[in-house]
């Protein structure tokens, strides 16, 4: 088997997208289980579009979430050419020059008005899609040549009548599609700019690409791209078409929807772990044989098997996602934590406050709100305590001892036995009035966090 070369090949007109994330994830594993090379270049001929650090926002973000392509325009292969299409007009020009010169496209000449009319004429014709008929312009030659020598023209793609274009789907087994429900397509827009079709076959075979895995959206365009495959004798590469990602109710992403975080750089900027995101992209539409959950990076590469690629819409459980990102902040070293939190307390408050809070929060951004707690502790207390001798034995039991989080414990365990209570209406009275808050960790690690003199400040005026 020839080497395996997948691709990602984003626009760069914003920020890395949760789908576009998953579609890069899955080429990236499917290349690294297969030994092979994982390619990222740039669809940058929407020049509109683009915006400025598009492409930088791309790649830091993939990198964020370990995704390192082993080429891109930073690290370009010189035998597969240029890894953004601005940069290779004239590449596309010639092979297009090459099409027409055999036979397989040629100019056509219509205005955007007589496309629009062509359209009328099939629509009123009841025609249910509209196929392109080269013989419907009638113009004299001067005005083709006028349009000739003004560049007003596109190129289109001669396709063959009756023609069956089938392809064996990575994900979706047998897809088929016959010419006649195509028609012929531009493959060179009147701008002097490729269509997508054809750029991306240009590129995919330049750069000797394999596989293609990409959104379902692009199965209408494969019948379109194998044509040009065809038109060039040129090996095509095995397409698999990904199925969407839908929101919890079923619908599919929408960049508008503003319920959830749609864009890696969020999930960055909130503090989630990059190895919680990798993992929870990884299961949005695969599952592995043995039906783990959390994998490591290199657990999926080893276990990433292409035929266990989903039919099926994938929903994105931001719950799921956040429980992922709880498992992973675990497991992360402390000194690295407290680098981003900035907390100025002493070494061993910071230990605990770390070792506590990482066992409940989803992102960094979650621990430094509890640490506010404890640097801005709260003067008025506005919730109620339905049980006042719990707090009066627990202040009496407490400003015996020394404060430690073990003697705390105790005294939570002393009032627990003297008034013979327990559950909530043991901890809830000692919480509301020792760190005024419903919730929180471990009780007598919460207490200590807040220091002897405040806590028993806040114990004393209900004596």
């Amino acid at each position: 088997m020839n080497k395996i070369r997948t691709r990602y090949a984003p626009s760069p007109t914003g920020y890395l997208h949760i789908g576009g994330a998953r579609t890069a994830l899955f080429c990236y594993l499917f290349a690294k289980h297969f030994n092979g090379d994982f390619i990222f270049r740039l669809e940058d001929t929407d020049v509109e579009r683009n915006v400025v650090g598009g492409e930088e926002s791309q790649l830091n973000n993939l990198a964020w979430l370990g995704i390192i392509p082993d080429e891109s325009p930073l690290k370009p292969n010189p035998l597969c050419g240029k890894y953004r299409q601005s940069e290779k007009l004239d590449v596309y020009h010639e092979l297009i020059d090459q099409l027409i010169a055999s036979g397989h496209a040629y100019k056509a000449y219509e205005n955007t008005d007589e496309l629009a009319l062509q359209h009328q004429e099939q629509e009123n014709q009841g025609v249910a899609s509209f196929r392109y008929d080269p013989n419907w312009l009638k113009i004299s030659d001067e005005e083709k040549k006028r349009r000739e020598e003004a560049k007003e023209y596109s190129v289109r793609l001669r396709l063959p009548k009756n023609k069956v274009y089938a392809w064996n789907d990575i994900v979706r087994g047998e897809i088929a599609v016959n010419s006649d429900d195509i028609g012929d397509f531009v493959i060179l827009k009147s701008d002097g700019y490729p269509t997508y079709n054809f750029a991306v076959v240009v590129d995919d075979h330049q750069m000797q690409i394999s596989h293609v895995l990409r959104g379902e959206e692009h199965i209408t365009n494969t019948p379109k791209q194998l044509a040009i495959y065809e038109a060039f004798n040129w090996e095509a590469p095995k397409f698999g078409h990904l199925t969407i990602i839908t929101n919890m109710e079923g619908k599919k992403l929408s960049k508008r929807d503003k319920t959830m975080k749609q864009f890696i750089e969020d999930y960055k900027n909130e503090g989630y772990r990059p190895e919680a995101i990798f993992n929870f992209l990884a299961l949005l539409g695969w599952t592995a044989a043995d039906a783990s959950e959390m994998m490591s990076k290199d657990e999926l590469i080893q276990k990433f098997d292409p035929e266990r690629l989903s039919k099926s819409p994938s929903k994105f459980d931001i719950v799921k996602m956040e429980w992922f990102s709880k498992q992973y902040m675990k497991t992360m070293d402390n000194e690295v934590i407290l680098k981003a939190i900035e907390s100025p307390k002493s070494s061993e408050w910071n230990t605990l406050f770390v070792e506590t809070y990482k066992q409940q929060s989803a992102t960094i951004n979650e621990i430094k709100n509890h640490l506010k707690m404890y640097l801005e502790p709260k003067t008025n207390l506005d919730l109620v305590i339905d049980n006042v001798d719990v707090v009066k034995t627990f202040y009496n039991q407490l400003i015996k001892k020394e404060f430690t989080v073990e003697n705390i414990q105790l005294a939570i365990n002393e009032t627990k036995d003297l008034l013979n209570v327990k559950g909530k209406n043991l901890f809830m009275p000692i919480r509301i009035a020792s760190t005024y808050e419903e919730h929180g960790p471990e009780l007598a690690k919460a207490i200590f966090l807040f220091g002897q003199e405040l806590v028993l400040n806040r114990l004393k005026q209900w004596n």
